[in-house]
């Protein structure tokens, strides 16, 4: 930062005596390379600066000619604002570089209201970020972390592991090797991989890369828990089926490696769970009369209830490694590769890129998404703040803006105790440079010998000590550098105190009235939304499975896509929320939990839908009316879970407050298995327990279990 800043801005300001792209090659530089968090090593910083070169062009060209009238500032900096923090919906790589990109946008706005010097802006705009991209590119290189493709593989090379072990005897896993199917999974959690690694994006490949590596770890989690064999006798169609995956995560594993779609080993898995799942019904010797009299469907031929139990585990393995492999065909290959399987939940394979951002667009646009309330609030701040630098003619009020920019944070206690901090800071910084100005005076050649070491104690210490250390030092940075340009007095250090003081009013005023909580309400609403159209789909799944498809479920169960976009601004509120700064469950009011899975919740949407997807492939058996009586009652006891807990996270007014025990207990004949129950029922039966786990861990999770990844196996 100090080579590029410095560089740039003494061959402007005294090798060719350009003061404008002197100025903006230096705050180019700051903009992109200090005030923005782009995540990722230096060489993944610089690629994204190349790619966002063009953007600052049009910043600069947009903020240039909207700033010669104040009204034209303020409607530009209210849109530009918005459409620059909204971007954040693209994944951690833009919302790092917005605050920079407004920073770039924001100073254009400010006098010298000069049209004809727009070359030489974008002159020194340009030169700056080249030189940030050579730096960040050959000084200092840094190691690449491990890909999230490359943990995925990992994870699959792991199932597959597991996937041998359990095809050969004797038919398990040994405790060894469960801790070791963790390890993979743990890999895989947010919390572990860096912010640069997660597949965050709309775009087709991030996407699906996101989706193997929910699928994987749904994969390991199942291998795990897999049913033991019954009396050691194991059935060679379920064989068949654990060594298909073994191969297709084998497979899956060299895709992710840059190798070929695993098209064939998908499709042989396929066959081999068709196999399975398509073997004829018949009586249970010695069992179909009682089977029959009881009022229940003909079970398959030798199969007690515990082979067909291990017989739905299975087929839920196979789902899952099938998921997988034709996610990790599309990360790799793009909307290009084959997609096997369920079609829904693939929906974004074939969709061109534009289509693909505008749904995450209109995804988040609503007042209930954390992006949207977080680019509201600083798109309003900044516009309060241009508006107020306009009419009141304040000298220097970029200064006020940048204040407002730096300083509002996404929760009101966190604002203020940043404002206090940099108010002190700024103060101590204004004082420092008050004295010097008044040593010093117009030698500006003592600012000029002092900029760059100051530059490289302020971007060294700063970062390391805190804001207030931050704003002091930037304090006396910015004033060295206005000294240089024009011929300064003891007046700036006052300037500059009181642009922080209005800039950070501004920020402080919005920060209260508009979501001042921040995403710790927001998350417990979206958490409790997302778990309520949840329980719709497993009332209505479990309807039309216990009536064999008997009513019409035209595409599907209606309300998937309700339950999609509740999982996406739970997943974005869950995101933020991680990056607050207080303790983990928040806040909130009338919580009867004391501690929260919020990983748990997100997996139980994503369960929600895969698991319905399946059962509703058809085509759909029979139940018999025990079994389908049996099946409802089983996926109203899911659905009332869900509710409760769903009341517990997000309390309504009138909402009972009597303790209601959220980890389902064990009622009297709810275990019963209705007699000659089916295949069809098991499967059913093992989706909704599957939810029942995850619904436990919601209400069993907690900080420290979050922080080393002991909870939510999936």
């Amino acid at each position: 930062m100090t080579l590029v800043a410095a560089a740039g801005f003494y061959f402007f300001r005294y090798g060719l005596d350009r003061p404008v792209a002197a100025t903006y090659a230096l705050f180019a530089a700051v903009a992109l390379g200090g005030l923005s968090k782009i995540p990722g090593t230096g060489r993944q910083t610089a690629a994204v600066v190349l790619r966002l070169l063009p953007v600052c062009w049009l910043l600069v060209v947009v903020g240039t000619w909207l700033s010669v009238r104040t009204w034209s500032a303020v409607v530009g900096m209210l849109v530009v604002g918005f459409a620059l923090a909204f971007s954040a919906v693209g994944g951690p790589r833009p919302a790092g570089a917005a605050p920079g990109l407004q920073l770039l946008y924001i100073l254009p706005s400010f006098p010298p209201y000069d049209p004809g010097s727009l070359g030489e802006r974008l002159v020194g705009t340009s030169t700056g970020l080249l030189l940030l991209v050579a730096a960040d590119g050959l000084i200092f290189p840094e190691r690449a972390p491990l890909t999230y493709r490359e943990r995925a593989a990992r994870a699959a090379t792991a199932a597959a592991h597991c996937a041998t072990l359990l095809a050969a005897p004797p038919y398990a896993l040994t405790d060894a090797d469960a801790r070791a199917a963790r390890e993979p999974v743990r890999a895989l959690r947010p919390l572990t991989v860096p912010e640069a690694e997660r597949p965050a994006g709309p775009g087709v490949r991030d996407r699906a890369l996101t989706h193997t590596g929910l699928a994987t770890r749904t994969l390991l989690s199942r291998l795990a828990q897999l049913p033991a064999v019954p009396d050691a006798h194991p059935d060679p169609a379920v064989t068949a089926v654990l060594r298909a995956v073994e191969r297709l995560a084998t497979a899956t594993a060299m895709c992710l490696r840059a190798g070929p779609s695993p098209v064939t080993q998908s499709e042989e898995l396929a066959a081999a769970r068709a196999r399975l799942s398509a073997l004829s019904a018949g009586p249970v010797p010695g069992e179909a009369s009682a089977s029959v009299a009881a009022g229940g469907a003909a079970p398959a031929p030798g199969f007690p209830p515990a082979v067909l139990r291990r017989h739905a585990a299975v087929l839920e393995v196979a789902d899952a490694a099938l998921a997988m492999g034709t996610a990790a065909g599309l990360a790799v290959h793009g909307r290009h590769a084959p997609v096997e399987g369920s079609p829904g939940r693939s929906w974004y394979a074939g969709t061109w890129a534009p289509c693909l951002w505008w749904h995450r667009l209109r995804g988040h646009a609503g007042r209930r998404s954390v992006c949207f309330q977080n680019a509201a609030r600083i798109a309003m701040a900044l516009t309060a703040a241009r508006l107020v630098a306009g009419v009141d003619t304040l000298p220097h009020g970029f200064w006020a803006m940048l204040a407002t920019l730096t300083l509002t944070r996404t929760t009101m206690d966190e604002t203020w105790r940043t404002i206090r901090l940099a108010l002190a800071g700024t103060l101590a910084g204004a004082l420092v440079i008050a004295g010097t100005l008044a040593l010093v005076g117009t030698h500006t050649g003592v600012y000029a010998a002092v900029l760059p070491l100051w530059m490289l104690f302020g971007f060294t210490v700063g970062p390391v000590r805190g804001v207030g250390w931050a704003q002091g030092l930037f304090t006396v940075l910015v004033t060295l550098v206005f000294a240089q340009l024009a011929p300064p007095t003891w007046r700036l250090a006052e300037v500059r105190l009181l642009d922080v003081l209005i800039g950070s009013a501004i920020g402080a005023v919005f920060g209260l009235l508009a979501w001042p909580r921040g995403a710790h309400d927001e998350l417990r609403h979206a958490a409790a939304d997302l778990l309520r159209r949840a329980a719709e789909i497993v009332v209505a799944t479990s309807d039309f499975v216990a009536r064999g498809g008997a009513v019409p479920a035209p595409s599907g169960v209606p309300g998937k896509g309700s339950l999609q976009r509740a999982v996406i601004l739970a997943e974005s509120a869950y995101a933020q929320f991680q990056s607050e700064p207080t303790l983990f469950g928040g806040r909130g009011r009338g919580v009867n939990l004391p501690a929260v899975d919020w990983q748990a919740t997100l997996m139980a949407g994503h369960h929600t839908l895969w698991g319905s997807d399946r059962l509703l492939d058809p085509p759909l058996s029979e139940l018999g009316p025990a079994a389908a009586a049996s099946v409802s009652r089983l996926g109203d006891r899911v659905a009332g879970r869900m509710l409760l807990v769903s009341a517990a996270l997000d309390p309504g007014g009138d909402t009972p407050t009597a303790p209601v025990p959220l980890i389902d207990p064990a009622l009297p004949g709810s275990t019963t298995e209705p007699p000659g129950a089916p295949r069809l029922y098991y499967a059913t039966v093992s989706w909704l327990d599957s939810l029942m786990t995850d619904l436990a861990r919601i209400a069993r999770g907690g900080p420290d279990a979050e922080k080393d990844g002991t909870t939510s196996a999936h």
